[in-house]
């Protein structure tokens, strides 16, 4: 993984003591809320419903051993024990005093990390696959494509007072593991007649008005990955919109001036910028890529793997589900689940980090990665480990075997947390998994991407889950919309309102009548919940969720 340079460090360290004398100011009164709201924004310090919240940047989602073990200790030390992973692949601190913040950035720095551009009008955390390099279906690992755009775009002076905030995901393969069709930039390495290069994608992105991206350029050479990119924000600082926040986002800017219109004046100011491009880039593209090497990934049979699925089936359940295909045979990528039944989604203890993060350093080469779909991965394990990985991480409550399944719901902090929420999400979330496992189906229902929001800014992802849910505020009451047949992969899709809103006491049973019917509707066992969904259509599904209507309409 890449290690700072003495450039990096220094960069960070100043930042750090430049936004501590900030602080100081804030404190004694020096600087007014409105004056320090910038400052704070630039490094990542937001002010949440009940308290401060420190919004730490994991870059491509890549962590060390050593760096989740200092995420454990600022939990520890400056909050409540915990940090709660989100779907940008950052980790957030819901309780930090403002104090305390300075203290906690430059122990971030100790281990090569920061909270610099996690907020605000300007190129946010550049995301990934968080199977990179582990994947056997990827062209080339996507990470230091994601290096090279977070060290072009970090302090870029033309672009740190956008519109609108900014986000690029890249990814190695077809299989679309890093949603880059709902990315502002998303970029698909590709290989043609030999040659790299990548697909890239403009104008996605959920919120208020949901949008799949369109395709600027089918194929571009991998030497012109930063000046095309520049091109693309440069053509989006232009022309985005800045007299309205909600229509501010390049999807917007997409949509009103058209994809041809977009692409004619992205490849003009390409072909302007391009020649200033000599090739230092590529220098340090290929400085960056050598730190990205796969780990000596080491030999051996795989009895007590093999042993343990076939007698164990406890052990076997969790294999089936969160345990992907390695590149190499005798290896597997270790998904941990932080989404046991019942508990907040996406949150971990600083025990269960500090567990992680040994069980990285003893079985997979000392590194981590952090989902979009808030859990945690081990790249590189050898399936002779993974009896005794499981065991570590039962005892922990690591354990669940329930990746891409029902209980595995990406939620927003929702009005737990969020000054901007209209509703609550994680406890619709803790009751809907309570309940699948209540009645022991989500095996049997198999892969279903339940994503909850606490309004329409849509951080829960709800418009591409297979059943999303939007909260929403009703005159003072919570009230919960569903959606059908969204899609975060590489057959992206926004999906379908289907009706009337639920009660936050009528929401968990009408996602059990969804799973119910869902289990009557298919044609086979294989054919999953989204499969079936695209084949009928909505109204068996409308049926299920709103049986009243269908009784009344019968009669």
């Amino acid at each position: 993984m890449y290690n700072y340079t003495d450039f990096d460090e220094a960069f960070v360290r100043s930042r750090v003591s430049q936004f501590r004398a900030q602080v100081e100011r804030r404190i004694d009164g020096s600087l007014t809320e409105d004056e320090f709201k910038p400052l704070r924004l630039m490094n990542g310090l937001y002010l949440q419903l009940h308290a401060y919240m420190l919004r730490v940047a994991i870059p491509y989602g890549t962590i060390s051993a050593r760096q989740m073990r200092q995420l454990a200790y600022i939990a520890d030390t400056w909050d409540k024990g915990y940090g709660h992973f989100t779907t940008r692949q950052n980790i957030q601190y819901n309780w930090p005093a403002l104090k305390d913040v300075p203290d906690m950035l430059e122990a971030l720095a100790d281990v090569q990390m920061h909270a610099i551009q996690t907020s605000g009008n300007t190129i946010r955390n550049v995301t990934s696959d968080h199977f990179a390099g582990a994947a056997g279906d990827e062209v080339a690992d996507p990470r230091p494509y994601a290096e090279l755009l977070r060290q072009w775009s970090t302090d870029h002076p033309e672009f740190q007072f956008l519109p609108r905030k900014f986000k690029i995901a890249v990814t190695g393969a077809e299989a679309d593991r890093a949603v880059i069709r709902s990315h502002d930039i998303g970029l698909q390495l590709l290989e043609q007649n030999g040659e790299r290069g990548f697909k890239v994608i403009i104008g996605g992105g959920l919120g208020r008005t949901p949008m799949i991206g369109k395709v600027v350029r089918d194929f571009l050479p991998e030497a012109d990955l930063l000046p095309y990119c520049e091109a693309i924000v440069h053509v989006y600082n232009t022309l985005g919109r800045r007299d309205n926040k909600y229509k501010a986002r390049i999807k917007i800017t997409v949509h009103e001036n058209g994809i041809d219109t977009m692409r004619e004046l992205i490849e003009a100011r390409f072909a302007e910028i391009r020649p200033e491009f000599s090739g230092v880039d590529q220098e340090l593209l290929a400085a960056i890529k050598a730190q990205f090497a796969t780990p000596a990934l080491r030999e051996g049979d795989t009895a007590a793997y093999d042993s343990a699925y076939a007698t164990d089936p406890v052990f076997r359940a969790w294999a089936d589900t969160n345990l992907t295909a390695h590149r190499k045979p005798d290896h597997a990528i270790v998904t941990i689940s932080i989404k046991a039944h019942g508990k907040t989604p996406g949150d971990a203890t600083s025990d269960q980090m500090r567990l992680m993060a040994e069980l990285a350093e003893e079985y997979a080469h000392g590194e981590l990665r952090i989902s979009h779909e808030q859990n945690v991965i081990l790249p590189h394990v050898h399936k002779g480990d993974l009896p005794a990985i499981h065991a570590a991480l039962s005892a922990a409550g690591l354990g669940t075997a329930n990746i891409g399944l029902a209980s595995d719901i990406i939620a927003c902090p929702g009005m737990d947390y969020c000054a901007l929420a209209t509703a609550r999400s994680i406890p619709i979330a803790q009751e809907i998994a309570t309940r699948v496992d209540e009645l022991k189906i989500e095996h049997e229902v198999g892969e279903l991407k339940i994503k909850i929001s606490g309004c329409i800014n849509a951080c829960g992802h709800h418009h591409v889950g297979h059943i999303g849910i939007l909260g929403l505020d009703r005159a003072g009451v919570e009230n919960y919309q569903v959606t059908l047949g969204g899609d975060h992969t590489e057959t992206a899709a926004v999906g379908t309102r289907m009706g009337p809103g639920f009660s936050a006491d009528e929401i968990v049973p009408a996602i059990e009548r969804l799973m119910l019917a869902y289990l009557d509707l298919r044609s086979e066992k294989s054919e999953t919940f989204l499969q079936t969904f695209r084949r009928l259509g909505d109204a068996p599904f409308k049926a299920a969720l709103y049986p009243e209507s269908e009784a009344r309409n019968a009669a």
